[in-house]
């Protein structure tokens, strides 16, 4: 039986569900990276970056190529750019609300 859009959806935000894979996506989003960048960039023990690549490699979102001792990642097409981009405006609306809605509260007469 195939798997319900809304839950393909939902595993594939899940996916995305961890701070060093984004940070890798936005890495990458610069252009192809070799490990060594990576692990320089995110600071990272080298186990914990490799099972966070290996996910995001088995979910097709990222590519690797290996030439010697070499893997580079990259990303596998330009729409995980436009989706970080579209999450980051999201982001800055809510909070953009948010800080206009505690400012209100900030100003508001104390009620008696």
């Amino acid at each position: 039986m195939p798997v319900p859009l809304y839950e393909a959806k939902a595993d594939f935000f899940r996916m995305l569900g961890h701070p060093v894979r984004i940070r890798v996506l936005e890495l990458l989003q610069a252009g192809p990276r070799p490990v060594r960048e990576l692990l320089a960039e995110i600071e990272i023990e080298p186990s914990n970056l490799s099972q966070q690549l290996a996910v995001l490699r088995r979910s097709g979102i990222v590519t690797a190529t290996r030439t010697g001792s070499t893997v580079v990642y990259e990303l596998s097409g330009g729409e995980v750019a436009e989706l970080l981009a579209t999450a980051r405006r999201i982001l800055s609306d809510l909070l953009t609300g948010q800080r206009r809605l505690l400012e209100e509260l900030r100003t508001a007469e104390p009620v008696r």
